[in-house]
């Protein structure tokens, strides 16, 4: 299966945006994030990307279909999100380009959409003038019940790539894993490079 990898912006991002959100609520089901989440959620979310004239959204498209996607904006954007968890850690966050999520389906894996993804979010955050790139990842204890006994994290993918896990720089977000009948708060460790 070939892909084809296309930025989107303005009109063609914001029609996207729902392919998007499902997108999210699929690839998020596995772990280890584990995410049971729902559209009317999404589009809330999805909100910040509207909103700011300096998102770039990353589609991998197999013929008309959208099977994968990352986006990014300036953190500024997200900074009532993650300003806390970067508190004490000397870095500005109007240096810093978040490069936030990147999903894929798994079919659609192996075939060099995740080095794409961060080649042109690392390339619109310098077009931009940010000195950083940043994104977090949620952290799951290694004796979770859910953990697959064949689960390999990404971390040697991200390190090749230049990033370094920021020490005590973790956010914290809420959401209900499968199977719960509530939310529960998760760490998400920063992850950065310099541009």
């Amino acid at each position: 299966m070939s892909l084809r990898i296309e930025t989107l912006r303005g009109a063609a991002l914001d029609a996207a945006l729902d392919d998007v959100a499902r997108l999210r609520i699929a690839v998020f089901r596995a772990w280890p994030y584990l995410y049971d989440g729902d559209l009317e959620y999404e589009r809330g979310y999805m909100q910040v990307y509207r909103n700011s004239d300096r998102t770039i959204l990353v589609g991998a498209f197999d013929g008309d279909r959208l099977v994968g996607a990352a986006t990014g904006t300036p953190m500024t954007d997200h900074a009532q999100d993650f300003a806390s968890a970067f508190e004490g850690s000397g870095y500005d966050l109007g240096e810093i380009f978040y490069c936030a999520e990147s999903v894929l389906l798994p079919e659609y894996r192996g075939q060099g959409a995740g080095h794409r993804f961060f080649d042109l979010r690392e390339q619109h955050a310098r077009d931009l003038g940010a000195k950083y790139t940043a994104f977090c990842g949620v952290q799951r204890p290694l004796d979770h019940p859910m953990r697959p006994a064949d689960y390999a994290p990404l971390d040697p993918f991200w390190r090749k790539r230049g990033y370094q896990p920021l020490e005590g720089v973790v956010a914290k977000f809420r959401w209900k894993d499968l199977g719960d009948e509530a939310q529960t708060e998760k760490p998400l460790q920063f992850w950065l490079r310099e541009l």
